[in-house]
């Protein structure tokens, strides 16, 4: 017990402090959670029980993302997303499962029926870090991470047929029709249990836990119900993260799903944390050194590869540059792949050798992913230049005593919808194709445009307008279409709305007219509204 703890704190000491470090240089704190794996892993020679009890607490970390993932995506989102999930989803399992099986088998010489259990598992992108640099970045609601967020949901649901599949391909004397007969059967009656049943009893369950006005009653009940679910998906054949998903899909329907989602966040965190420590133990160094030239092959092919069969497909439904984002963002190996490699190894479908080559690619290109993530603006730019409107596409001379709304979202919208009802005369600027198309569908005068561009604002003749009125949450983005406004000599009359304090701060070096800081504004609604109590 006392070695546990030595190696459960000094675990923690390493991570903190590398962490604090690659913040300051604005990378991401997965790559210190797999440094200190590394560390931990030579440093105390791990015995087995205790490397497979970190491994049995981390596989919670994917638990809790796949119920906050779930939280997300409710049913009614989901058939929004049918397209990016099943259409797009399926294709790319299918395209690269098919591609990799077929070099593992003609190429690395593997038997046929290693070669489909490798295949499809080297098509699997990871969850965990996708998700996690996109909400970071906050990136997860724009197209491409629609897109992502979409194709990782059915890769995760694809893991329960690549898992059956070992079952099959080590048991050649079960009959394949009762066991994908059996499957089917549990399937149903966890999707019931789950999602079914539990609709129409978690909201009231919920509601008398309230009752109790206990934070922590309520938190004990919302990790009992996804560990719950995840137990009942494990115990019919099916990953903890199945369950976990549909338990998240179930609250969501609920009104609970945003205090949940709020309660839940640090503890997914931590857990992520000690799941990317478990990835770091699993590095053999040594090993990896042996077959270096093998590893490093593999991971260039397998990105390489996977990217391209991704843009491949997805230009035939979007535009270039989105379709690039979207294939560099799912181009790494998933985590689920090695728990795929840990059961093929176990029923002896691939050997210890290649096991660890698989294993050590699937760590290099996650370990790559972050920075990938990080700088997917440039290596866009560098494939497909970003879109700039040509001034004479938006006869700009047409454009005069004009109001321009700079974002689409819950903001711009009800900001067009005013104008619209005061007869005044306006036009949207948008960077997100999505936005841009639903603003179409709604008959707006909305342009698919980047207000960050100097041309732009001189295409729709900012000069000649009454005001331009800026409407987006994200600070980068914000900063620089003001610090766009500012450079014009003439003085423009600028309405930015800012989420906070720090918000402001960033901008207010810049040239802009009236700055509206939501929580401030909130703040004063707020007291207005106790003090008319007070005296009613």
């Amino acid at each position: 017990m006392e070695h546990l703890l030595l190696v459960f704190l000094t675990t923690i000491g390493i991570a903190t402090v590398v962490n604090i470090v690659l913040r300051r240089f604005g990378l991401p704190t997965i790559l210190g959670y797999i440094f200190a794996g590394v560390v931990i892993r030579y440093l105390f020679h791990l015995q087995n029980d205790i490397h497979h009890s970190l491994n049995e607490v981390a596989e919670f970390g994917i638990v809790f993302l796949m119920f906050t993932i779930g939280l997300e995506f409710s049913i009614s989102h989901l058939k929004a997303m049918k397209k990016e999930v099943f259409l797009y989803g399926s294709l790319q399992v299918l395209l690269s499962g098919i591609l990799f099986s077929i070099l593992s088998y003609m190429v690395a010489g593997l038997d046929l029926k290693s070669a489909i259990v490798i295949g499809f598992a080297l098509s699997l992108s990871s969850t965990a870090i996708v998700l996690k640099v996109l909400n970071e970045n906050a990136q997860i609601h724009t197209q491409f991470g629609r897109i992502s967020v979409g194709i990782l949901i059915f890769q995760d649901l694809a893991v329960i047929p690549i898992l059956l599949m070992i079952s099959i391909f080590s048991n050649a004397n079960q009959a394949l029709l009762p066991l994908l007969l059996k499957t089917s059967i549990s399937a149903v009656v966890v999707f019931f249990i789950i999602f079914v049943a539990g609709r129409y009893t978690i909201e009231k369950i919920l509601e008398i836990i309230l009752r109790a006005d206990s934070e922590e009653i309520f938190l004990i009940a919302i990790l009992l119900l996804v560990v719950g679910a995840a137990m009942v998906a494990e115990l019919f054949g099916f990953s903890f993260s199945l369950g976990a998903f549909l338990a998240g899909m179930t609250i969501a329907e609920t009104k609970y799903r945003y205090r949940v989602e709020a309660d839940l966040t640090p503890f997914r965190d931590i857990l992520l944390g000690i799941f990317f420590i478990s990835i770091g133990l699993q590095i053999d160094l040594i090993e990896a050194w042996k077959n270096l030239p093998a590893i490093i092959a593999v991971v260039v092919v397998i990105m390489a590869l996977k990217a391209t069969v991704i843009y491949g497909f997805l230009r035939l439904f979007i535009q270039s540059r989105t379709a690039i984002k979207s294939a560099v963002s799912l181009f790494q190996i998933g985590e689920f792949s090695l728990a795929i490699f840990a059961l093929a190894r176990t029923h002896t479908l691939i050997d210890a050798q290649t096991d660890q080559i698989l294993i050590m690619s699937v760590v290099i290109s996650m370990i790559l992913a972050p920075f990938v993530l990080k700088n997917i603006k440039k290596i866009a730019d560098a494939f497909v230049k970003e879109p700039v409107i040509e001034p004479k596409s938006l006869h700009s001379t047409s454009y005069k005593d004009h109001l321009i709304i700079c974002g689409y979202g819950d903001l711009g919208k009800s900001l067009a919808k005013k104008f619209k009802q005061m007869g005044l005369f306006y036009i949207i600027l948008e960077h997100d194709i999505t936005l841009v198309e639903e603003g179409e569908k709604e008959g707006e005068p909305i342009l698919l445009a980047n207000a960050a561009q100097k041309s732009v604002l001189e295409a729709v003749n900012i000069d000649a307008s009454l005001a331009i009125m800026v409407a987006i949450s994200n600070a980068k983005k914000l900063r620089l279409i003001c610090e766009n406004i500012a450079s014009f000599e003439s003085e423009i009359n600028s309405v930015v709305m800012v989420k906070n304090d720090s918000h402001e701060a960033i901008i207010r070096d810049l040239k802009i007219n009236h700055i509206v800081n939501q929580s401030r504004e909130m703040a004063k609604a707020l007291m207005n509204e106790a003090v008319k109590c007070k005296i009613g």
